[in-house]
């Protein structure tokens, strides 16, 4: 039988391969096809900044996710976290069309799946 834990562990090693991506793109490295929309083989300054704000919100999801296991204490509350998975399953479904439509080959091959994982995994916790 599969514990509630797994969706939000998995959804965390998601999210961790994300933050080791943005931080690449942070630093430099020429990976920005898959990423804002594909335009930039090395992402400019703001896009970077918009890198370091996505770390933050990571960590954020990656908490919520936890806290709606049980693994880690509620965010304000438990009805605030289950509604916080709701939210977070609508953002990562709209992540997939973003990702879908996205002029760049590299960000739909990789992104799209990967923000449709992450909607099925936050689904799941919401529906817990």
């Amino acid at each position: 039988m599969i514990t509630i834990a797994a969706p939000a562990i998995l959804a965390c090693v998601l999210l961790a391969g994300l933050t080791i991506f943005q931080g690449a793109l942070i630093a430099g490295a020429p990976l920005g096809r898959m990423a804002w929309g594909g335009q930039h083989r090395v992402l400019p300054t703001n896009l970077r900044i918009g890198s370091a704000v996505s770390l933050g919100v990571y960590a954020l999801f990656a908490y919520a996710a936890l806290a709606k296991a049980g693994l880690v204490p509620a965010l304000v509350s438990e009805s605030f976290t289950s509604i916080t998975m709701w939210v977070m399953t609508a953002y990562f479904a709209l992540g997939v069309l973003m990702n879908g439509i996205s002029r760049s080959k590299p960000e739909r091959l990789v992104m799209t799946p990967t923000t449709a994982a992450l909607a099925a995994l936050y689904l799941v916790l919401a529906l817990h």
